[in-house]
C-alpha cells in the first residue's frame, strides 16, 4: 500500500489533502487565523489545482483538490519562471508544483500565527498527507466526509451551520473559489447535495 505521504501528485488527477497541527496543536484560534489560511489557498494553490471541498478544524484541515493539466501547470511555471527547462521532468513535475505551492501557504501562515502567538518552529506536520481520489463514488464520498467532519468531532451538532467548511459556499450563490457547478453536477443536483449528505461517511485514516 502507498504511503499516503508519498503517493505520486499527478496532473489531472483528484486529491484528499490533509494535515494537522504538531503533536496535534491547535493551528487555528481564531476566525482571523481560519480566513488568512484561506486566503492563502486562493493566493497560492488555486494556480495549480481547483478545489472542490474544504474544511478547516481547530487543530487539522482536509481539503478536496484536482491538479490542472500539464499544459496550465507548464504555463504557470514558465510565468514565475521564465528560463525553466521543461526537459528536467523531476524539477517540474506536478508533484514538485504542487508541493512548492502548498509549501508556500504553511511558510507563510506558520510564520504569521508563530509572530501572532509568541511561538517558535514548525507549526503544520510534514510533509502533507494525501490520498488519491481514484472513482467518482470515492469522490462524492470524500465531499460528504470533508463536511460532515465538524460534527463528526463533535465540534458543532449540525455540519450545515459549520462556518468553516465548503458546504455552505456550495449551496450558496455568493463569489467563490470552489468548483462549484462541478460539485453539484456530481450530484445532479443541490437537492441531492443535501439529500446525500444526510447518510454517514466514515473513512479511518
Amino acid at each position: 500500500m502507498t504511503d499516503i505521504r508519498t503517493t505520486p501528485i499527478e496532473a489531472d488527477h483528484f486529491y484528499h489533502i490533509y494535515n494537522r497541527g504538531i503533536n496535534g496543536e491547535n493551528i487555528f484560534k481564531s476566525d482571523h487565523n481560519y480566513l488568512f489560511f484561506f486566503n492563502k489557498i486562493s493566493e497560492f494553490l488555486v494556480a495549480v489545482c481547483d478545489v472542490y471541498a474544504y474544511c478547516l478544524m481547530s487543530n487539522h484541515f482536509h481539503l478536496l483538490i484536482k491538479i490542472k493539466s500539464d499544459d496550465e501547470l507548464e504555463s504557470f511555471t514558465k510565468v514565475q519562471n521564465p528560463n525553466a527547462d521543461f526537459n528536467v521532468k523531476g524539477l517540474h513535475s506536478p508533484q514538485n508544483i504542487f508541493s512548492k505551492q502548498f509549501a508556500r501557504i504553511f511558510n507563510s501562515y506558520s510564520q504569521a500565527f508563530n509572530k501572532e502567538n509568541n511561538r517558535h518552529g514548525a507549526l503544520i506536520e510534514s510533509p502533507f498527507k494525501r490520498k488519491a481520489i481514484t472513482s467518482d463514488e470515492y469522490l462524492i464520498n470524500t465531499i460528504i466526509y470533508i463536511h460532515q467532519n465538524p460534527q463528526n468531532h463533535s465540534v458543532v451538532d449540525d455540519f450545515s451551520k459549520y462556518n468553516f467548511s465548503s458546504y455552505q459556499s456550495i449551496l450558496s450563490n455568493s463569489k467563490t473559489l470552489l468548483k462549484r457547478d462541478e460539485v453539484i453536477e456530481l450530484f445532479d443536483d443541490k437537492e441531492n447535495f443535501i439529500l446525500s449528505h444526510k447518510k454517514i461517511i466514515d473513512f479511518h485514516f
